[in-house]
C-alpha cells in the first residue's frame, strides 16, 4: 500500500543521543572584566584578612612589650657593664664586670640582700597563713559573706604611699598609737624605726596588711573548685573541721599555695614603696643604720640619689637573675609535685 501523492506522514524529532542533535543550552553572559577584577580584590583582601588578622590583633601587645620591656631589659644590661652618671647618661665608659665584682664586695649589698630575705619572711609566712584561714572561713556559709569578701580586698586597692605613711604614723615613738597602746598594758614603748627588727616588723606589717585579703580571694577561689564529695566522705569518717581542713582542703590547694608563695617572694624581692616611704626622714637609705634598706630601695640610691646608672643597672640584674633562680625552683617543685600526686 503507498501513501498518497502529496501526504507527507508526521515524524517526531529523534531523541538526543539517538541521532538527533541536542537541544542548544542557553548560555550565561560573560562577566564584567571590571566586575571579575573587584570579585578578585574582595578574594585576596578576604584571603589576607583570614591570614593576617590574628597578628595584627597581638601586634600591640608585643610592641608594648618590646618597648617598655625588653628594651629597658637589654638597655640595663649593657648599661651595667658601662661606668654611666645619671648626669650624662648618653656618655658611657666600658667597665666590663666591675660594676658586678664591686657589689661581691659592698658590704652595703649584702646588708640590703639579707634585709630583703628576712622582710620577705617575715611578711610572706604568716600573710599566706593569715589569707588561708581567712579563705577557710569564707568558704562556709556566713551571713553577709560578699560584704567579707569586699572588705578583705579593700586594703589592696589602698594606695601603697597612702598605706605606708599612716602605718608611718601608727609606729611612731612618741605619739604612735601602737606605743600608746603597749602604755596602756604597762610596756615601754620601741623605736619602731632605728631598731633592725622593730623596723623589719614594722615594714612587714605594711606588706601583711596590703595583701592578705589578695591572697585569702585567691585561696577561696581554689577551695570553691574543691569537690563537695571529698567533705561529705570525710564527714562520714568521722572528721572534724579541722581535720578536713588538714587533710582535704590543704592538699587540694598544694598547687595554689605555690603559686602565691612564688608571686609573694617575687613581691619580697622587688620591695620598694614601703621601706623609702616608711622612713620619716625622706632618704633612701632605710633607716640610720640600712637596717630596713632592701635590693629595691639600694639600687634606687645608687642610680638616683648617688647619680651611679652603672651600678644601679647591675643591682638591677642581679635581682633579675635571683628572680630566675626562683622561678627555676619553682619549676622544679612544681615538677615533683605533680609527679608526687
Amino acid at each position: 500500500m503507498t501513501a498518497p501523492s502529496g501526504f507527507t506522514p508526521d515524524t517526531a524529532a529523534p531523541p538526543a543521543g539517538q541521532g538527533g542533535a541536542a537541544p542548544r543550552a542557553a548560555t550565561a553572559p560573560a562577566p564584567d572584566p571590571a566586575e571579575q577584577r573587584r570579585r578578585d580584590r574582595r578574594s585576596r583582601r578576604y584571603r589576607w584578612d583570614v591570614r593576617w588578622s590574628p597578628y595584627a590583633f597581638v601586634a600591640p601587645f608585643f610592641v608594648f612589650f618590646a618597648a617598655f620591656g625588653l628594651f629597658p631589659l637589654l638597655y640595663t644590661g649593657w648599661a651595667s657593664l658601662h661606668q654611666v652618671e645619671l648626669t650624662s647618661p648618653t656618655h658611657m665608659e666600658w667597665a666590663g664586670w666591675h660594676n658586678y665584682s664591686r657589689l661581691w664586695e659592698d658590704e652595703f649589698f649584702w646588708k640590703a640582700l639579707r634585709n630583703t630575705f628576712t622582710i620577705g619572711v617575715i611578711s610572706t609566712v604568716p600573710q599566706l597563713m593569715m589569707a588561708l584561714g581567712i579563705a577557710h572561713l569564707l568558704n562556709y556559709r556566713l551571713r553577709a559573706s560578699m560584704f567579707f569578701r569586699v572588705a578583705i580586698l579593700t586594703p589592696y586597692a589602698t594606695s601603697v604611699a597612702a598605706a605606708t605613711l599612716v602605718f608611718a604614723l601608727l609606729f611612731g615613738h612618741d605619739y604612735g598609737m601602737v606605743n600608746w597602746s603597749l602604755g596602756l598594758v604597762g610596756l615601754d614603748g620601741i623605736d619602731w624605726q632605728n631598731g633592725t627588727w622593730t623596723s623589719q616588723i614594722a615594714v612587714s606589717t605594711i606588706v601583711i596588711w596590703r595583701w592578705t585579703g589578695y591572697n585569702a580571694l585567691i585561696y577561696l577561689a581554689a577551695m570553691q573548685a574543691v569537690p563537695n564529695d571529698l567533705y561529705e566522705s570525710a564527714a562520714l569518717d568521722g572528721a572534724s573541721r579541722w581535720k578536713q581542713f588538714l587533710h582535704v582542703t590543704v592538699p587540694s590547694l598544694r598547687p595554689t599555695i605555690l603559686f602565691t608563695v612564688v608571686v609573694s617572694t617575687i613581691g619580697a624581692t622587688q620591695l620598694f614603696g614601703e621601706p623609702l616611704l616608711f622612713n620619716t626622714a625622706g632618704t633612701a637609705t632605710g633607716g640610720a643604720d640600712h637596717q630596713y634598706q632592701t635590693l629595691g630601695l639600694y639600687m634606687y640610691e645608687q642610680g638616683w640619689v648617688n647619680l651611679h646608672l652603672g651600678r644601679a643597672s647591675a643591682i638591677a640584674w642581679t635581682m633579675f637573675l635571683i628572680l630566675l633562680l626562683i622561678a627555676a625552683a619553682n619549676a622544679l617543685f612544681a615538677r615533683r609535685l605533680r609527679k608526687s600526686q
